[in-house]
């Protein structure tokens, strides 16, 4: 089988900081601070510090969804935290986050600052803030929390597993693309029986389910990400293309797939967010002309 080696792993294992490929800079095993860096407080109630992957787009077009219903306390700022610079290490994050994962959220609208950290859990207490996108009906909720928490358990077997392995490892190995293919394929068929029968994840109405799970498997099925739709033969799963369409073409799912991105088209990257008005006249193609 190609990949395979003559490795066997020691009786204890030790950190050598040249493994991880690309992302061996910011890999380590060990959680705290690396440096003393405050984090910056913009002028809205809600203040995000994240990066446009798909975990940070959830928060950004809940967000954008949130502002787009017309709750004006969903204002916020995105500030950018450049995670292969190590950004996530600075103390003023750890505080949000003791993680150190984006997306981190800091709700300053009371008298005591609150951190939510966990794409998921932000998700729920901006629903449960605005009473928005989580259904109250007691079996509707069921099913959409249900939904959520199955985006939390199933993507690191999409990005870590499979994506880390297919697109990003130093070496292609057969066995763990191979393994991880497959189960990302069988999460693809969950997905695809489940919108055979129901418009959305929850039901009828669209949710934070939704919000969660297409920044990951819409971005997959078309084509966003790792650069394996033909690999994973995303055509095949008619209903998730058919949602990922759906879901994709909201206004507010366009903004929000923009804020803190760094990658892509210049025109479709808003490194910080700090008022409606950036998405006109702060991305990156319009920064450029104007330098």
């Amino acid at each position: 089988m190609s990949g395979s080696s003559d490795y066997v792993p020691p009786k204890v294992w030790t950190w050598n900081k040249a493994n991880g490929g690309q992302f061996a800079s910011i890999n380590r095993p060990i959680a705290g601070p690396t440096h003393e860096k405050e984090l910056p407080i913009g002028r809205h109630p809600l203040q995000l510090y994240s990066l446009g992957t798909p975990n940070g787009q959830k928060v950004t077009i809940m967000l954008e969804e949130l502002l787009a219903l017309g709750h004006g306390g969903a204002e916020y700022d995105a500030w950018l935290i450049r995670i292969g610079d190590g950004d996530q290490f600075g103390s003023g994050f750890v505080a949000v986050n003791p993680n150190s994962k984006i997306p981190a959220l800091m709700d300053r609208s009371g008298e005591t600052p609150i951190r939510v950290f966990e794409s998921g859990a932000i998700l729920t207490y901006l629903a449960e803030k605005f009473g928005a996108f989580l259904p109250t009906a007691p079996g509707e909720r069921a099913e959409c929390l249900s939904w959520l928490f199955w985006q939390m358990g199933s993507a690191p077997y999409l990005g870590g597993g499979f994506g880390h392995f297919y697109a990003y490892a130093p070496t292609k190995i057969e066995y763990a693309i191979d393994r991880f293919a497959m189960e990302v394929k069988r999460q693809l068929d969950v997905l695809d029986r489940r919108l055979a029968e129901s418009n959305y994840l929850a039901g009828s109405q669209y949710t934070i389910a939704d919000i969660a799970v297409w920044p990951w498997y819409g971005g997959l099925v078309k084509g966003l990400t790792y650069g394996a739709a033909e690999f994973l033969q995303v055509e095949d799963y008619k209903n998730v293309q058919r949602w990922a369409d759906a879901i994709g073409d909201r206004p507010a799912v366009k903004r929000g797939r923009m804020v803190n991105r760094t990658s892509g088209e210049p025109s479709s990257q808003l490194h910080e967010r700090h008022d409606a008005s950036d998405f006109d006249t702060r991305t990156q193609d319009k920064l450029a002309v104007a330098s």
